[in-house]
């Protein structure tokens, strides 16, 4: 029967373990969502007509309909026309299932009237192996018959015969493979594999006075996918790229985001855009063994100009279940419980000209803070979400000792029948620093109705959104700062 070859984008390919492959054939492009995709260049020497061929160097999680099989050079087309996979390891489980209603021998040792131990071989029949590969997290005693009586568990260790041409070791791969060119050739093969993961850390230290602050960024590589990779060529992708998720915990392919090319690198790590998206490339080839946590630098920066804030939140509405609209103008209570804590917050500005400007993935933020001895000290940690260039960063790092926040209304009006509510609030901040001031930002949100108009105020407040305002209050040393408003609701 005469074939006819085509270009193999979108067919279920796969790719084959050989000799003879270079050091720097093999790539990885691993997302910070537990996928990656694997691409290995591989010689192919095919003789006319259909080759069987055999791969067993692919990952445990490899998804075989990913496979895509290509001609590096482009000389030649080539075809699978079937391809099976098998991801059944020879085990010692699954030998006793081949074995079910047969005779097998087992090892067994024994100590005798003399406490001497002594080797003995017992033939026995497997009646049930207790194997079960559809549900390999049950369990099955098995049943082994001896001189005709049964007992519910292996005598001792079971001897097998070598095994047969349907074992194998590893999961793997088997082709009938054509081409319309036989002969010798270097060809590369692509799939998406779970079992690899990335993300990043960040360190921030700032000295003993001030918050001139020192990046440093690192990037975690982590790898369960059940395969060593050997000096291979690593990017890591950045950004949220969509995968389908199937119940068994596959994924499709962003085929386009796969097939990246390598860039000539100065530093470790250097980034680039790409698509949507944002690749980090390591500068050189790197191993990375199967179960294997791997750290690599990717940006370090000094002199970062950074601005600690903090913002006093004072109506602890987490302690309210959930309410309807019309519950927030009937319930008088709503919104009057204070929460003392005032947060502490530290933002800088993603720029070059503030000694940065490189895009950032998300990943967890560590600061610490240099002691007038020069030992680092923790200071608290949070995630940043992926943050492009010329973009500010902001995170909460915890609660002030010395600054404490107290809010109480202190008036209270409504008129159901008009529709219309007057609410008073009194806000307290104190801070307890013996030599540092604080600009402590009071958030108010005005909850009780879309239309709302502060008629009193201590001082000019700042619109925020729809229905969030801020106050500035500079607080001295051992000082107080007090904060009143009067809003009127309408509804």
């Amino acid at each position: 029967m005469k074939h006819t070859f085509r270009t193999l984008l979108g067919i279920g390919l796969l790719t084959f373990a050989t000799t003879g492959v270079n050091a720097d054939d093999t790539a990885l492009t691993i997302y910070n969502s537990d996928f990656a995709v694997v691409r290995q260049a591989l010689p192919l020497d095919l003789r006319p007509g259909v080759n069987h061929i055999t791969f067993a160097d692919a990952t445990a999680h490899i998804e075989p309909d990913s496979i895509i099989l290509r001609d590096l050079g482009g000389m030649r087309q080539l075809q699978i026309l079937e391809q099976n996979y098998r991801n059944d390891p020879v085990s010692q489980a699954m030998l006793l299932s081949r074995f079910e209603g047969k005779m097998l021998d087992f090892q067994v040792e024994r100590t005798d009237a003399q406490g001497n131990r002594k080797t003995e071989i017992i033939p026995a029949k497997i009646i049930r192996s207790g194997y079960s590969p559809h549900n390999p997290g049950g369990y099955t005693e098995p049943i082994i018959e001896i001189d005709g009586k049964l007992m519910f568990r292996l005598p001792g260790e079971p001897i097998f015969p070598a095994l047969g041409d349907g074992a194998i070791l590893k999961p793997t791969l088997d082709w009938l493979l054509e081409t319309d060119k036989p002969g010798a050739g270097r060809s590369e093969l692509s799939y998406v594999t779970g079992g690899l993961n990335w993300h990043a850390d960040y360190n921030i230290v700032a000295p003993a006075k001030g918050d001139v602050i020192d990046l440093v960024g690192w990037v975690t590589i982590n790898n369960q996918a059940g395969k060593d990779f050997d000096d291979a060529r690593i990017k890591l992708m950045a950004g949220d790229v969509n995968k389908i998720v199937p119940q068994k915990g596959m994924y499709d392919l962003a085929y386009k985001a796969a097939l990246a090319a390598s860039e000539v690198m100065t530093r470790p790590v250097t980034e680039k855009a790409f698509d949507e998206f944002h690749l980090y490339s390591l500068e050189r080839p790197t191993t990375l063994r199967d179960r294997e946590t791997k750290q690599v630098e990717f940006v370090a920066a000094t002199g970062v100009k950074s601005q600690r804030i903090y913002v006093y939140n004072g109506a602890a509405m987490d302690r309210y279940g959930y309410y309807a609209p019309d519950q927030l103008v009937e319930d008088p209570s709503y919104g009057t419980q204070s929460n003392p804590k005032i947060w502490v917050m530290q933002e800088f500005k993603n720029t070059k000209s503030n000694n940065l400007g490189m895009p950032l993935p998300k990943g967890r933020l560590r600061f610490y803070r240099r002691d007038d001895d020069g030992q680092l000290e923790f200071t608290g940690e949070n995630t940043i979400d992926h943050t492009p260039s010329d973009e500010t960063v902001r995170v909460y790092t915890g609660n002030s000792f010395d600054l404490v926040g107290e809010r109480r209304r202190t008036s209270f009006r409504v008129d159901t029948n008009h529709k219309w509510m007057d609410e008073t609030f009194e806000i307290k901040v104190r801070n307890h620093k013996k030599d540092s001031p604080a600009e402590i930002r009071v958030v108010e949100r005005l909850y009780r109705w879309s239309n709302w108009q502060i008629t009193e105020e201590s001082q000019k407040h700042r619109k925020q959104d729809a229905q969030t305002v801020e106050y500035r209050a500079q607080v001295a040393p051992q000082g107080e700062q007090i904060v009143t408003y009067t809003v009127h609701y309408s509804w």
